[in-house]
């Protein structure tokens, strides 16, 4: 839907999810632990609008009620793991799940799908910062292995055996379908006394003009291709190869970039406060240390650029939160680090999500939920707080 015509027509949840949602952060990019997706809801129901927020909190499910929108895309799942049962005594985040489907309100989550994604979270607070060449921290399989799938048809029956294999599941590349590639050539077979050829005659070397047809088959479904093959194609005993195919890369973890200017570590941890709804920034490492090389994981870095490739080329890391112990490696690596705070380094994308899914969807409202809120806020300063008026 992006980048197309706004629809003047209702459109359903999972329309949505399908048009929008996937595509801005893909499923598959997700981490193996996390739980994303659509998580509760009725994907044939009508969108009457989206409600963005980083925590689904009873607060933000009422705002949700209250202006009538039935899709909420909760950045963290509510229902991250397995439960047991839901019911109206349910308690802690699966009671708010209970109610948003007592509601008709639908629950989707992209989480570390959106971590990794192009112009996701953490390339929205890269941009923040104000980093140039900007990459991924590091790189994983964007997808399952494919296959590539070659065979060679007589030219008359080409077509009929590259329907067979599409219906199957083989030629889809992307959002494009019946992908192959054609070339003319021949094919050479001698008939013993027990073959029965469809083309020419046994006890004799034939030549016959064939197309050599390739295409990508999904890993899961190459049995269904490779029966739909055998059973179209005219030869008693159809030759075709299948080559495994190295999957894509892409960035899954942080980014990491470079300040157009150095920039201490205390101004850069001012100047990002400042930006950011964060109620407190924390240091690790000396205020006037000079930072040129940045690293930038939302949420909790843990210790994934201390153990990452470039790690040596690091000289801050900017995150959410970090642990104790963690703090106490980045200074024996010589590195710094700032925490902006784990609701606060990722509330930002909200903004601009918004802006990417109201231009898909026209007229339907997308808002960014204002009861969305940071559990943690600053001790108000007790000495300005005491402070006696001047007279």
């Amino acid at each position: 839907m992006a980048g197309q015509s706004k629809p003047s027509h209702p459109i359903s949840v999972g329309r949505v999810i399908a048009d929008v949602f996937g595509p801005m952060a893909p499923l598959n990019l997700a981490e193996s632990w996390d739980n994303v997706g659509l998580l509760a809801g009725a994907e044939q129901a009508a969108c009457t609008g989206i409600l963005l927020c980083v925590d689904l909190t009873e607060d933000v499910l009422a705002e949700a009620i209250k202006q009538d929108l039935n899709l909420v895309m909760a950045y963290h799942p509510p229902i991250l793991k397995p439960i047991t049962r839901l019911t109206s005594s349910s308690t802690g985040t699966d009671r708010v799940v209970w109610l948003a489907v007592s509601n008709g309100i639908a629950v989707y989550s992209m989480h570390t799908a959106l971590d990794a994604a192009d112009g996701g979270t953490n390339d929205v607070l890269a941009g923040i910062i104000g980093l140039v060449d900007v990459e991924p921290l590091s790189y994983a399989p964007a997808a399952p292995a494919e296959k590539k799938l070659v065979t060679f048809v007589p030219a008359e029956h080409v077509e009929a055996v590259a329907e067979a294999v599409f219906q199957a599941g083989a030629g889809r590349i992307g959002d494009y379908e019946k992908c192959s590639y054609r070339l003319a050539g021949e094919g050479t077979f001698f008939g013993t006394e027990s073959t029965s050829p469809a083309v020419g005659e046994k006890g004799k070397l034939e030549h016959v003009p064939e197309i050599r047809l390739e295409c990508v088959v999904p890993g899961h479904r190459l049995a269904h291709v490779v029966h739909a093959l055998c059973r179209t194609h005219p030869y008693e005993e159809p030759a075709f190869d299948v080559y495994p195919l190295d999957p894509p890369l892409a960035g899954v973890e942080g980014r990491i970039g470079r300040l157009p200017k150095p920039e201490t570590l205390g101004s850069l941890a001012r100047r990002l406060s400042r930006s950011l709804p964060a109620a407190c920034a924390q240091i690790v490492g000396r205020p006037n240390r000079r930072l040129s090389r940045i690293a930038v994981c939302v949420g909790a870095a843990g210790r994934r650029t201390l153990e990452s490739p470039a790690a040596t080329t690091i000289d801050a890391t900017v995150t959410g939160e970090i642990r104790h112990h963690d703090a106490l490696a980045y200074l024996r690596r010589g590195q710094c680090a700032i925490a902006l705070g784990h609701w606060a380094s990722e509330r930002p994308t909200l903004a601009v999500l918004q802006e990417r899914i109201s231009t898909a969807v026209g007229r339907l409202s997308v808002r960014v939920a204002r009861a969305d809120r940071d559990p943690f806020a600053a001790v108000p300063d007790a000495r300005a707080a005491d402070a006696k008026p001047a007279t």
